[in-house]
């Protein structure tokens, strides 16, 4: 009797303290070890077009809760909350709560990362595959992702996707397109002088069958310093055929051609980017890009998200940067025309300041114009818009 009470007493210290090994990394990671950070982000924004206008104040308060490791695993949860004043079918910003970003990921070491959930996927220069994290709703993804970098150098990156959360509102009937989606890009960068991507975005979109696309391409980029001067450039090929159940048959090419040139502050940059056509049957269209930082800020040629229409664009633009008195500037002049037919498809100017304080706090102010364009178009109305921003991420 004494050896079986004896027997008791070492089970349940063994049993307390097992559990209380248990306990502590857990409490260890979802508190001591985890990170939280707190987002706003207030605008004006104003349009006018069509001999109207329109104006909308908006205010986003995002909050981010990442846990600690537990046995390589560890949890993040975004909530976005967005109040709008007067919502306008010009302005692509809304009133809305909901959770930006939810997934489970693992480390299976420290150069291969899994995750699994609604996720933030950015690859390249968001050309292709982005967040449109401009907007105040942001497009995110839920999909199985693996980014692993364990070949020196290299950077392979997979993600099947199965719904696209997009930047409208629940009302609009768009919020959310259902995919069955694979993209795949791998990065080699030796040097800062020579950055080659290859990718394979295979789209297929359940909700939208015009948006279903494989897409093949490379893309070369690199820059660095020469003496006193700061040279970059870029070159990018894709080639783009409908795809799954896209009810088209049509073939469309993709090209830039960027060279850039700096010296002190100050640099300049020239691009020449072909969005092509399929003779006039189709476009090639970048559905999941974040269309806002292409082919000018007052977003002309959306076409309902795909990003161009059936006769191609040719988009020539320079640009400069740099600081000024404490700020960021950014000037962009843009010249448009169609892949065929020789359609005048407008010209665009635009100038962005952005000013960081405080270590937390920016302020930034941009201004578009958009005029000339052949009549007749969906595009075709002149039209000016103007940002005023301020963030605070704690």
């Amino acid at each position: 009797m004494k050896l079986k009470n004896i027997s008791l007493c070492i089970a349940a210290i063994l049993s307390t303290q097992f559990n209380t090994a248990i306990a502590d990394p857990i409490s260890e990671a979802l508190i001591d070890d985890s990170k939280v950070n707190f987002q706003i982000r207030g605008r004006y924004e104003t349009v006018d077009q069509l001999s109207d206008s329109q104006d909308l104040f908006s205010f986003r308060s995002r909050l981010t809760y990442q846990t600690g490791d537990i046995y390589n695993f560890f949890g993040l949860a975004e909530l976005d909350d967005v109040r709008a004043t007067n919502e306008k079918p010009w302005i692509a910003d809304y009133s809305y709560t909901e959770i930006n970003q939810s997934f489970l990921g693992y480390k299976v070491s420290n150069d291969t990362l899994l995750k699994y959930g609604r996720q933030r996927i950015l690859l390249d220069n968001q050309r292709f595959v982005g967040g449109v994290g401009f907007r105040q709703n942001e497009q995110t993804y839920d999909a199985f992702s693996v980014k692993s970098q364990e070949i020196k150098n290299l950077t392979a990156f997979y993600s099947y996707v199965t719904n696209v959360n997009r930047i409208f509102s629940e009302e609009s009937g768009k919020s959310d397109h259902r995919n069955s989606t694979n993209l795949v890009n791998v990065k080699y960068t030796p040097n800062n002088w020579a950055n080659l991507s290859a990718y394979a975005y295979l789209i297929d979109n359940n909700d939208v069958e015009r948006f279903s696309t494989d897409t093949y391409g490379v893309r070369l980029a690199g820059k660095g310093e020469l003496d006193v001067l700061k040279l970059e450039y870029a070159f990018e090929y894709a080639k783009q055929k409908n795809g799954s159940n896209n009810p088209l048959s049509y073939d469309a090419d993709y090209q830039l051609f960027e060279s850039g040139i700096g010296y002190k502050e100050i640099n300049l940059k020239l691009s020449y980017e072909i969005l092509g056509s399929d003779d006039g049957s189709a476009g090639f269209i970048t559905p999941l890009a974040t269309l806002h930082s292409f082919q000018g800020w007052t977003d002309k040629f959306l076409f309902n998200g795909a990003g161009n229409w059936d006769k191609g664009i040719r988009d020539f633009y320079i640009s400069m940067s740099g600081k000024f008195l404490g700020m960021q500037l950014l000037a962009v002049h843009h010249q448009f025309e169609s892949d065929i037919d020789n359609i005048d498809m407008g010209n665009e100017w635009g100038v962005s300041l952005t000013y960081p304080f405080a270590d937390y706090y920016s302020v930034s102010a941009k201004y578009a114009s958009f005029s000339g364009a052949d009549s007749g178009y969906s595009f075709s109305d002149d039209a000016d818009k103007f940002w005023l921003t301020l963030e605070a991420k704690f």
